[in-house]
Parts: structure tokens; C-alpha cells; sequence
């Protein structure tokens, strides 16, 4: 029998719902009366998504990121949020409050409110965020031009490395260690650069299934090619992959789990995002640009090597 990924399940899913022309977006939306909502869903599993030095608290919190990224990349802002949980039996009455107080601060920390949820019982800690929050539009997947610019919110890699050096006992130096796991145990969703640049984003989508996935998903909705002439990585990812012997463009591209915005401008609207991008403390990178074809190449030296989607997808072969 053949194994479905990710991909192929949505396709089925959406096939049997009816919906024949479905294109995916960071976030669904759906209309009452002249009021547009905006809804994301996402799940954390314990046995897969919580590393074993991440507290409780931290991981409702990460819960919580991964779907106000996603309002970040459309520029929405989180209003209401709705929370399922998944607890095994005889959990801890201390793994409670961690769980609780995580979802508080996160509900604090991004500025929108709990209004309640489901509660279940299960073999191991699955936590179900739902965030709600309203817009008169948001920015697509699809809306890059000939001639755009390809910009990110930050530098990749960190994850990745410090998947490997929680995971792995790979070392590295003090500061980059932590640097390295703090990405990976409090991710920081770009929420205040999203809100204030959506009019200029001509397309924008979240990166946390990795950035080769990202940018070929756009490209593709956009009917463009994506060239990328900046690998947007540091001196210390670098030296991380070549004392480990990993290759550098596996852990910025195809690792996952970078909650960046990866979005396209005008030319002429490259200042004012650079100008914002320092007023919100978001260290933006230019990667590289938009033109005609199809596909996403790197480009080095003046050849052109395709970038494959080789990105996080659940149920992979």
C-alpha cells in the first residue's frame, strides 16, 4: 500500500471536502457579514516536538508561536485564541502550572486572550492551539513580480545546530550553544515587523517548514523564479558545520522550524522596510530576487543550481 506524506493527505482531505481548486495558505479565513476572520490551527506532540530540555512552559509557549507566525507573515494581529490539551494520566499537578503559565504569558506576551478550549486524556502531552484575529486582507503566498526583491527576517541555521547539539551532545562554542538552543527552546515569531510592513509585502509566508520549502512554494504561486545570490546564514553556523562535517546549505535551507518571514518587495520599497526592519529590531537579510521562469536556483559564480524542496513534511518517505 503506498505511504501518503503530508502533502498527499492535505490533497485527499481537501479532494473529498469538495474544494478542487485549493490553494494552501499560512492561515484560512472566511467571512460574517462585512467582518473577514482570520483563523490558524497548530499542533505540538510531545514525543516529536518537545526536545528533552525544553520545559513544559516553554513548550505551550512554542505552541503558541507557531501560529502567531503565521499571523505575522499575513499581518494579522492575534485577537482570540481557543487551546485543546492532550495529557497523559497522573501528570503532575507542577506540569499543569508549567502548561497554564505557559499559555498565559504567551497570551500576554503576543496581546490577545484565552477564551477557553477542550481538555483530554491521552499517552502523551499534545497541545492544540487555535488563534483568531480579524483583517479587511492579508498578504498571499502568490503576489511576487519580475523584479521583486527576496528578503528574510533573520539569519537560518540556529535551529538546526541546535537540534543537533541538544540532541546530538554536538558541541560548540559557549555563546553560539546558547544562541543555538535559545532558538530552538523560545523562538521569537517577527509579529511587529509583519503588522507594520503588510502594505508592502507584494507575497509573504512563514518559514518554519524550512526555507527551501518556503521559497518554492512561493515561486510556485507566483508563477516566477526565485533566485538566491545570499545565503542567509553567520560566521557561526559556518564554523558550526565545518568542525561537524554538515553541510551549510542542508542546515540554513532544509532544517525547519525558523519561525521567519520570508517576503518579497518592490524595489522602491526597499528603504522604508530596511528603515522598519531597524525600528522593530528585526535584523533583515536581502537573499535575492524575483524574474520570469519558474523554480528556485541559487545562483554562485554565475551558474544556477535548483534549490529542491527538501523542507520539514510530516508523513515523509
Amino acid at each position: 500500500m503506498k505511504k501518503l506524506d503530508e502533502t498527499e493527505i492535505i490533497k485527499k482531505f481537501q479532494k473529498i471536502f469538495g474544494n478542487k481548486n485549493f490553494v494552501s495558505e499560512d492561515v484560512e479565513s472566511f467571512s460574517i457579514g462585512k467582518t473577514k476572520i482570520i483563523v490558524k490551527v497548530d499542533t505540538l506532540v510531545q514525543s516529536t516536538d518537545i526536545p528533552p530540555q525544553m520545559s513544559l512552559r516553554d513548550a505551550a509557549r512554542k505552541s503558541v508561536v507557531a501560529c502567531v507566525s503565521d499571523f505575522a507573515a499575513k499581518g494579522v494581529k492575534p485577537k482570540f485564541g481557543v487551546i485543546s490539551v492532550n495529557l497523559p494520566f497522573g501528570i503532575s499537578e507542577k506540569a499543569i502550572n508549567e502548561i497554564a503559565k505557559g499559555f498565559k504569558e504567551a497570551s500576554k506576551e503576543f496581546n490577545f486572550h484565552i477564551l477557553g478550549g477542550d481538555t483530554n486524556e491521552g499517552r502523551e502531552i499534545v497541545l492544540h492551539v487555535c488563534i483568531f484575529g480579524f483583517t479587511e486582507g492579508i498578504v498571499n503566498r502568490r503576489g511576487a513580480k519580475d523584479g521583486d526583491l527576496i528578503f528574510v527576517t533573520g539569519p537560518f541555521g540556529y535551529t538546526a545546530a541546535g537540534l543537533q547539539i541538544m540532541l546530538r551532545n554536538l558541541r560548540g562554542n559557549d555563546i553560539f550553544s546558547r544562541k543555538a538552543k535559545k532558538s530552538v527552546i523560545k523562538p521569537m515569531p517577527r509579529l511587529g515587523f509583519g503588522l507594520k510592513n503588510k502594505n508592502r509585502f507584494s507575497s509573504s509566508m512563514d518559514s518554519s517548514d524550512g526555507l527551501s520549502t518556503t521559497l518554492n512554494e512561493m515561486a510556485k504561486q507566483s508563477k516566477c523564479k526565485f533566485v538566491i545570490n545570499n545565503i542567509p546564514s553567520e560566521k557561526g553556523i559556518e564554523k558550526f558545520s565545518k568542525v561537524h562535517r554538515k553541510n551549510l546549505e542542508a542546515l540554513v535551507f532544509h532544517a525547519g522550524e525558523e519561525y521567519e518571514i520570508v517576503f518579497t518587495i518592490s524595489k522602491k520599497d526597499k528603504p522604508k522596510t530596511i528603515r522598519n526592519g531597524t525600528l522593530t529590531k528585526t535584523p533583515i537579510i536581502e537573499i535575492g530576487y524575483v524574474t520570469k521562469g519558474k523554480g528556485v536556483f541559487i545562483e554562485k559564480d554565475k551558474k544556477f543550481k535548483p534549490l529542491e524542496d527538501l523542507g520539514w513534511r510530516h508523513f515523509k518517505k
